[in-house]
């Protein structure tokens, strides 16, 4: 398999503050790769320098065979690039949007113009102003811009922040669409729920890359052992009654009930009597899907 992306010790300081802190890793051709952790916690920065716009503090990279400090430009020829905000002219229409950019990367066929709106919903919305659409629709113009020169990869910076569930859904169904072409997809996100479309994932925080494997992997290698819902009244008095449990790593509140990751000798039945030991009698304790997020805390519980 042909390797497209490949950090080593990857690293970036800004004086004193290490945005980027020696992220390693491999992605291969034809790969989701879901970059994964909450704000600041290095992934644009991580990006920014895959692509050239920043140089590395320490470490190397190559992206597409080229090195990140000596062939930026060759990268950017090869590459796709949604930043978080992305450059559209919003006076201008949907299409004049994608011929700008088609022209910036010497795209002179028009019939690439078409299929780029057809593949991406927008031909009825050709000759709308970029102002009066939707953040989702917004997003699919966006998308279109960054394709329309046909990138090998695309980096995608948290494509769908702002919009809602459906539109996020539909959005990856595009990227999807598009891996199916032949196109590799780096796209970053503090969506947690978003690591089921992803061929693997890496869970950043404060700088480090602190997992990188598939969904069920990640769960399988770095959740010690099964996670519970626990269900019992009033929930603030429940909740610290099931941290402190023998066995029970970490609890957290999650809306009308409680979720629990425990260690491997913890049990449903062992649950529920610490539980009902505390003086919640009417616990009811079921095993639960772990999900990404478990995985998260229970990484930062490390």
């Amino acid at each position: 398999m042909t390797i497209v992306i490949h950090a080593e010790n990857l690293t970036k300081r800004f004086g004193q503050f290490t945005a980027v802190d020696r992220v390693s890793f491999r992605v291969e051709q034809g790969e989701v790769i879901g970059y994964l952790g909450p704000n600041g916690s290095g992934k644009t920065t991580t990006i920014r320098m895959l692509i050239g716009l920043l140089l590395p503090t320490e470490g190397k990279a190559n992206v597409l065979g080229y090195d990140v400090v000596q062939q930026s430009e060759q990268i950017r020829k090869r590459i796709g690039y949604m930043s978080q905000k992305f450059a559209l002219y919003r006076e201008l229409t949907v299409e004049e949007n994608i011929s700008f950019y088609a022209g910036v990367y010497g795209v002179q066929n028009r019939n690439r113009l078409v299929e780029v709106l057809d593949l991406l919903g927008l031909r009825t919305l050709a000759h709308e102003r970029v102002d009066e659409l939707s953040t989702g629709w917004r997003q699919r113009v966006a998308l279109a811009a960054a394709i329309v020169h046909h990138p090998q990869l695309l980096f995608l910076d948290e494509p769908t922040s702002g919009i809602d569930p459906t539109a996020r859904r539909a959005f990856w169904d595009l990227i999807y669409a598009l891996v199916e072409k032949g196109v590799t997809a780096f796209v970053t996100t503090h969506y947690m729920d978003e690591a089921e479309y992803c061929t693997r994932v890496g869970i950043m925080r404060s700088g480090k890359l602190l997992a990188m494997d598939t969904p069920p992997n990640l769960n399988t290698l770095y959740l010690p052992g099964p996670v519970f819902e626990v269900i019992a009244q009033p929930l603030l008095p429940a909740l610290n009654a099931l941290s402190a449990c023998p066995g029970v790593i970490r609890a957290r509140l999650l809306s009308d009930h409680l979720s629990a990751f425990t260690t491997p000798d913890v049990n449903a039945t062992k649950l529920k009597k610490a539980m009902r030991d505390a003086g919640f009698i009417k616990a009811r304790v079921e095993p639960s899907e772990p999900t990404l997020e478990d995985v998260f805390l229970a990484l930062e519980a490390s």
